[in-house]
């Protein structure tokens, strides 16, 4: 009797094994999305992308489904994204609203990084907000800078950046690195917040603007070394985002 449950516990283990592998594979290769129900919530979705996606037909894309693209521009105080002038200038041309997001470095002055964004993005009517994408690198979470340091920068950066684009900045992040550097302070700005795995919570209670909900989206309309797309929602109606769009959407006009 013994023998006869100790195999069926083996077989049990192994069937668990197999099942929970066969999951990974699904979710890993992007057939299986774990927030896609939790996402169906919110009726505006729209991508962020970078030089990753390569090419990008901007029509095919515009007509996936979604409303809104923030384009990667800039990383630390000097690189520029080599897609960006492109992406931004044909996103432009379809009905998709469209903003800039820079990559934020522990390792540059907020300074020096706001004025490697503003020479690159040149801002125009309605475009949104500018985007600050704080996450770690490197080995930046094993050995992560102060709350110190990161709000005297990054607030440097979000200050110039404000008086540039005459409009608050958008913050990117994930949960752990708004526990450690944001839960609690730079309460003025919107939060885009970063879960592929359930709807976000934040320990201080806030509500967050966007939500990037997946990194394993396939859409039409783009073609490069990585075959996946991020994929976000906003948190509101389709008459709440255009609402947002010209309450908090540059109004510099084309330079």
């Amino acid at each position: 009797m013994k023998k006869k449950i100790h195999k069926w516990i083996i077989i049990c283990v192994i069937a668990l094994g197999i099942t929970a592998f066969l999951l990974f594979e699904l979710v890993w290769n992007g057939v299986v999305i774990l927030n896609s129900a939790s996402s169906r919530d919110y009726e505006i979705r729209g991508v962020d992308v970078s030089s990753y996606q390569g090419q990008i037909d901007w029509n095919t894309l515009a007509d996936s489904g979604i409303s809104f693209a923030f384009i990667k521009a800039t990383e630390g105080s000097t690189h520029v994204d080599k897609y960006f002038q492109t992406n931004f200038e044909n996103a432009q041309k379809t009905s998709l609203a469209v903003g800039a997001y820079h990559f934020f470095s522990y390792d540059s002055s907020g300074i020096a990084q706001a004025e490697s964004f503003i020479s690159t993005v040149e801002a125009f009517d309605g475009m949104l907000p500018p985007v600050i994408d704080l996450e770690f690198y490197g080995d930046k979470e094993k050995d992560p800078p102060s709350r110190d340091y990161v709000s005297r920068e990054l607030g440097a950066m979000l200050d110039a950046l404000e008086e540039h684009y005459g409009t608050k900045p958008i913050i990117y992040t994930t949960e752990k690195v708004y526990e450690l550097y944001l839960a609690d302070s730079c309460t003025e700005y919107d939060i885009w917040i970063r879960n592929v795995i359930s709807t976000p919570r934040m320990s201080d209670g806030r509500e967050w603007t966007f939500w990037q909900y997946t990194n394993r989206e396939r859409l039409d309309g783009y073609k490069g070394e990585e075959k996946f797309i991020d994929m976000n929602v906003f948190n509101g109606s389709e008459e709440e985002f255009r609402a947002y769009i010209t309450e908090k959407g540059c109004k510099l006009g084309n330079k």
